[in-house]
Parts: C-alpha cells; sequence; structure tokens
C-alpha cells in the first residue's frame, strides 16, 4: 500500500494571534521529500531522554556548577563559597549531575573534588554560552 500524502491544512490567512508563516494553501505534501527526512527524525525514545537530559538542566544552580566547573576542578566546599550555597545544597545538584552524567568525582582523604565528566560537556557548556552572548551582541 503506498504512503498516504499528507495535506496541509493550513489557512489561507494566518490569524491575528499567529504569527508564524504558513503555507498559503493547503496542498499535497512532496511524499519523497517527507520519506527521506523521516530518516532523520530522532526515535521517541531517544527524544525522551534528551528532553529529559534537557529538563535537568533547566535549573539555574545546576548551570552555576557547571560554569565554574568548566574553569577548574573543586572541593563541595570551595563550590559552595563560590557560589554562596549551603554545602548541602550543592551537594544535591551535584548528585543531579551526577547521575545525568555531567560530572564526575574524585576522593582526596575527606574531600571530594568535582570535575565536568568529559570535555562533550564542556563543549556544551560553552556553546550554549556562545548562542546565549551572540543573543545578547545583535541586541545592542
Amino acid at each position: 500500500m503506498p504512503p498516504k500524502s499528507a495535506v496541509n491544512e493550513a489557512p489561507s490567512k494566518p490569524h491575528e494571534h499567529n504569527d508564524t508563516p504558513t503555507c498559503d494553501r493547503p496542498h499535497v505534501a512532496d511524499s519523497f521529500r517527507v520519506r527521506d527526512i523521516q530518516t532523520q527524525v530522532l526515535n521517541i525514545p531517544k527524544a525522551q531522554r534528551m528532553a529529559e537530559f534537557f529538563s535537568l538542566l533547566g535549573d539555574a544552580n545546576r548551570l552555576r556548577l557547571l560554569s565554574v566547573l568548566a574553569h577548574q576542578e573543586l572541593c563541595v566546599c570551595d563550590l559552595a563559597a563560590a557560589l554562596n550555597m549551603s554545602e548541602s545544597a550543592v551537594s544535591h545538584q551535584l548528585r543531579t549531575l551526577r547521575a545525568i552524567r555531567l560530572v564526575s568525582y574524585r576522593k582526596k582523604g575527606r574531600q571530594v573534588f568535582y570535575s565536568l565528566l568529559d570535555r562533550h560537556v564542556l563543549e556544551l557548556y560553552q556553546v550554549v554560552a556562545e548562542h546565549l552572548d551572540e543573543e545578547v551582541d545583535a541586541e545592542d
């Protein structure tokens, strides 16, 4: 059975509250283009894992921790002092960051030192920070 063509039922004029550009008239979607692009779409399990990952990053204190760890390895007490947070709060946030494999730790005597897990984490942090800086520069 051949694949059904998708029909774009977009209105010919956008609603006043919707300024997202759409096609002017309903038309049959290009089935070859659609089939080709479908191979590039994230599968649902991976999309769900990525959504969870990004939602866990959606915390200002976790991002502040990453910003410090992007520069150097630190123990929990130094992280807490640098961020003006309690050691308990820092430990709680680090536990979450460890769970999503963004940070690692090593013990030295009674101290626990945290660092970014690998270069991918550093690159992710740097790319997002750079992107946000570009937005600020563009507004100036």
